[in-house]
């Protein structure tokens, strides 16, 4: 296991995530699997599964913030850790809560 910067990584809530997905300032992506995607996702949002999580997929954020979410928290984390691990040295958000937060919240949401 890595050992991260303190400040690499760190928790958002989904009511700031919202902020900057209403600005186009974060690149949202979401480590669940395909089938919870299907379900429901949030729009705009870039499906990369934890299951074949590949770092070099992750789009270049560029000036955004760059977001992870899950359902709840949990696997966003071990993405995040695989982006430190190949190299990526820029800050990483998770989505506090994950996507249950986000749904409860009440926040815009798409399936398919």
């Amino acid at each position: 296991m890595t050992t991260l910067p303190p400040d690499q990584i760190y928790y958002v809530s989904p009511k700031q995530i919202k902020s900057w997905r209403e600005d186009d300032s974060a690149v949202i992506v979401d480590v669940r699997e395909q089938n919870e995607w299907d379900e429901s996702h949030i729009p705009g949002a870039v499906l990369l599964p934890l299951s074949t999580f590949d770092p070099a997929a992750v789009p270049d954020p560029g000036d955004k913030h760059l977001v992870f979410h899950c359902r709840s928290g949990r696997r966003c984390g071990m993405a995040s850790e695989k982006m430190v691990e190949a190299g990526y040295a820029g800050q990483i958000k998770r989505m506090e809560g994950g996507f249950l937060a986000w749904d409860a919240a009440g926040y815009d949401k798409e399936n398919g």
